[in-house]
């Protein structure tokens, strides 16, 4: 009898266990909003890449603090649909000392794995705070989630790189490279952990965040000027030898929108039996509150012979990693307009009904709105601009325990109304929705000391979506 209650209890742990993988907070990729991870917690991995295995994805990016720019370690997170993000480890944390230890850098992270070995092989810019002793650095694992073991900077002819934003690419022979800002190319010999000859020589000024990827007989030299922490008109080279010779294409997505504010750091084909997507990965960055903040910009990529382009900002696709095929989704509830009277403001808001712009807007610190609901899934649009702040978006249940937080940034360089936020499908319940000024804004200088950032405080409210 005991023995049987064991067997039940397991069974029903097992259950349980199944249950909670098949939950999806989302059903959909969106662009430009908090991601929440399968723990409730902010998907923190900027300067990313993806590496399939198997039937699963791996994210590896940056982790941020809200403080500083120091580097506190670098995520792992796992996806079997690219929307959904299951928190795997902290697959390179701070060193006790060294390079990757308290007050240094670590960026632009990157993860291939050996053909030769079957290592994973992870690569990164190490650095100080003030980027003055830079190198491209390199970590081991026999798992994909780590721990990797820090190995300090890679070589060639016996030295390190000294340079900063860095990618990688694989070819379809298994070749690794390592990329460089500058266009520069590097080829690792077989065991991923030195450099066997420099493929490509630098061949532009800037040509940050270098990404490269490949269809048929082309490549596609991806980068952005050099802007610091601000989004800038990012464009693309082609050519049909990683060796060169590259021509200089151009942008790629709509000029004026800033690469649809964002900055490229990936490009991640995804093979299936029908169809090949690419999917463009960008880090739309929110210094100093990278880690509350910053958001991603993920589009399909139209390839068409030498040309690529993001013709338009898609805030909701699917993709079907067998097929290969993507759907285009929208953002589907009851909407409520800004003057909704289940809206509730408070502190100082204006409404402009001049006609130049719409909703509701506000500057005042601690001015906020609030609406209750019944249903799974609210979002907000709003208006960013070069006076936005950050807004502090909280829901509660209805015992008024905090269920989620986040940051949201709403500057831009130009004025753009989208969504501005999308909770994860929540159990079916009463909420509320709490969106207040926070009196803070992106702002920070360069090593030149130049200005940038958003001029203001202001966060909006043009309309509410409502899923019940």
């Amino acid at each position: 009898m005991k023995l049987l209650t064991i067997l039940l209890f397991f069974l029903v742990l097992t259950d349980l266990d199944c249950l909670a993988q098949k939950h999806k907070q989302y059903d959909a990729i969106y662009s430009g909003v908090p991601w929440y991870d399968d723990n409730g917690n902010i998907v923190s991995a900027h300067g990313a890449n993806i590496v399939k295995e198997k039937d699963r994805f791996f994210l590896f990016g940056e982790a941020h603090s809200d403080t500083s720019n120091q580097f506190v370690g670098f995520n792992c997170y796992s996806s079997t649909d690219l929307y959904n993000w299951k928190f795997e480890s902290v697959a390179l944390p701070v060193q006790a000392k060294g390079k990757l230890g308290p007050n240094r850098v670590g960026e632009r992270v990157k993860v291939m794995k050996c053909p030769a070995s079957g290592e994973y092989i992870m690569y990164m810019h190490v650095d100080t705070l003030g980027y003055k002793d830079q190198f491209i650095g390199y970590a081991t694992s026999e798992k994909i989630v780590g721990p990797y073991v820090f190995q300090g900077p890679i070589l060639y002819d016996g030295k390190p790189i000294r340079k900063w934003d860095m990618g990688t690419f694989q070819d379809q022979d298994g070749s690794g490279y390592v990329l460089i800002h500058g266009g520069e190319i590097y080829k690792l010999r077989n065991d991923y952990k030195s450099v066997a000859e420099q493929v490509n020589k630098n061949m532009t000024p800037g040509f940050e965040s270098p990404t490269l990827f490949r269809k048929d007989s082309i490549y596609y030299f991806l980068g952005s000027y050099l802007t610091s922490w601000e989004k800038n008109e990012n464009y693309y080279y082609t050519a049909t030898s990683l060796k060169g010779p590259w021509k200089n294409q151009g942008i790629f997505a709509k000029e004026g929108t800033l690469t649809w504010n964002s900055q490229t750091t990936f490009v991640l084909p995804i093979n299936g039996s029908k169809d090949t997507t690419f999917l463009f990965m960008g880090d739309r960055w929110s210094y100093p509150k990278q880690a509350s903040a910053a958001t991603y910009v993920w589009q399909p990529l139209t390839v068409s012979g030498y040309s690529i382009s993001i013709p338009e900002f898609e805030q909701a696709w699917q993709i079907y990693p067998l097929t290969g095929v993507k759907s285009f989704a929208k953002v589907d509830g009851r909407i409520l307009g800004d003057s909704s009277l289940q809206i509730i403001y408070s502190g100082n808001w204006q409404n402009d009904t001049s006609g130049s712009r719409t909703g509701h807007f506000s500057q005042e610190n601690g001015a906020s709105f609030t609406i209750g609901f019944k249903g799974i899934q609210i979002g907000w649009y709003g208006l960013a601009s070069p006076k936005g702040g950050y807004a502090k978006v909280i829901i509660r249940n209805r015992k008024g325990k905090i269920v989620l937080s986040s940051i949201v940034d709403l500057y831009c360089l130009y004025a753009d109304t989208s969504l501005r936020y999308l909770s994860p499908l929540l159990s079916k319940g009463n909420y509320s929705l709490i969106v207040s000024v926070m009196g803070e804004r992106p702002n920070w200088s360069d090593k030149k000391k130049n200005s940038y950032g958003s001029t203001g405080y202001e966060i909006s409210l043009d309309k509410i979506v409502l899923k019940e």
